[in-house]
């Protein structure tokens, strides 16, 4: 009866992810006969002609290509990104992005991958997708699938996540819980290593959002996570601290983060929390590149962003390579992309090591040390002719800085005025 559509329709779901126990917690999460104020929230007749426009499509192997379902997931994701405003930097990362990373990762088949603050678990698919791409073209042998784990904190997105596995038909293993304070994939009571690992943490994050989080449990960490120490106000370099831990001797990593995260603290007086956990990781060259995105990607900022990439036996030693992508996109609506063939030169450049003028060059490590261990490609690539572009946020943070460095210099220069009997 067309009144009984929702009811049918949740008990129907239900059923099936009774005998599918990895669909258990994801399709079964919506109660499409729920009300709100004695309203439906989604009346039968819409769900009728939902189901409807649904069955007008074949979508048997035969009529489709095989993963049409899940370019449709991701193209639906996508699309709820865009309606979710600022919100959708928490799970979704855009798709350009995502391929850049896997591509430069270059995974091969049956490695370990993971992704520590997975979201909607795209960047796990995409490290998939690439794969077998590539190995189509190698060869028509059979290969095995790569490995894929992730762990995700909020429930709604962790069931995202888990569907994207499954429509994708793909090996991924995805945890619920906070990473940073109790990550899930353990060996032997250790930290798992993994072949790769690829994340974009929120970015920015306060340490003050989360209250267990302060220098002590960096300094004290059981599973020594943190051997560059403790991170300042912000969390960015935590989570590369996790990442690099993550990582077995062989490993490779790339996390997408605020542009703040190359520059902040550098050219200050005195200590600083960030400058040091990023010069624990110069000195004991570990970075291997960086890239700087273009504007208006992502959907919780208008502000670019960088990849930075880990690699426990990177092939430059003392070198760090830099590449300035600022110019390599289109204009969209609401936000910008980068073209198929922006993908495919970013990710081939970066590959190759390629030095190219005005977008990548291969920086020694005493420039880096020179610049106090700002690793930002708009610091070391200048990409228009009159001016070297950055962006205002960061500008902005570094004059805070400076100006909290001449009050502490003015006091103590009145201090010892005042001990000298000055006044």
């Amino acid at each position: 009866m067309s009144d009984k559509i929702g009811q049918n329709l949740t008990d129907i779901l239900r059923e099936i992810a009774k005998e599918n126990k990895d669909l258990q917690g994801i399709i079964d999460r919506i109660d499409f006969n729920a009300t709100t104020h004695g309203q439906r929230d989604i009346d039968d007749d819409r769900l009728s002609k939902l189901i409807e426009k649904i069955t007008e499509k074949h979508l048997g192997l035969k009529d489709v290509e095989p993963d049409i379902i899940g370019r449709s997931y991701e193209y639906l994701i996508r699309k709820f990104a865009e309606g979710s405003g600022k919100s959708a930097g928490e799970f979704y990362t855009p798709t350009e992005v995502g391929f850049i990373m896997a591509k430069i990762m270059d995974a091969e088949p049956d490695m370990e991958i993971y992704d520590p603050c997975c979201g909607s678990g795209g960047l796990l698919v995409k490290c998939e997708l690439v794969m077998e791409e590539k190995m189509a073209l190698r060869s028509k042998e059979k290969y095995a699938p790569l490995q894929l784990h992730g762990q995700e904190f909020t429930p709604g997105t962790w069931a995202m996540s888990k569907m994207n596995m499954v429509i994708h038909d793909m090996e991924g293993e995805i945890e619920i819980g906070d990473t940073l304070k109790n990550p899930k994939f353990k060996d032997g009571g250790k930290l798992k290593k993994f072949d790769r690992v690829v994340a974009n943490p929120m970015w920015n994050q306060s340490k003050d959002s989360l209250p267990y989080i302060n220098d002590d449990f960096f300094i004290n960490d059981e599973m020594e996570r943190f051997p560059a120490g403790p991170c300042g106000g912000k969390i960015d370099w935590g989570w590369i601290q996790h990442i690099y831990s993550s990582l077995n001797d062989t490993g490779r990593g790339a996390v997408v983060l605020d542009t703040g995260a190359a520059s902040r603290g550098s050219g200050n007086q005195g200590s600083n929390k960030e400058r040091d956990c990023r010069k624990w990781f110069v000195e004991n060259d570990l970075i291997e590149g960086v890239i700087y995105l273009p504007e208006n990607l992502f959907y919780n900022t208008s502000a670019p962003g960088i990849i930075i990439f880990l690699n426990k036996a990177k092939a430059h030693k003392d070198k760090i390579y830099l590449l300035h992508a600022g110019k390599e996109f289109e204009k969209g609506d609401p936000k910008n992309y980068i073209t198929q063939e922006g993908i495919e030169r970013i990710a081939e450049t970066y590959k190759a090591f390629k030095k190219e003028e005005k977008f990548a060059s291969l920086v020694d490590k005493d420039e880096i040390v020179k610049n106090d261990y700002n690793i930002s490609p708009s610091r070391y690539i200048q990409i228009n002719d009159a001016y070297i572009y950055r962006p205002i946020e960061e500008i902005v943070y570094e004059l805070k800085e400076q100006e909290s460095d001449y009050v502490t210099i003015d006091t103590e220069m009145k201090n010892i005025l005042t001990k000298l009997g000055f006044k």
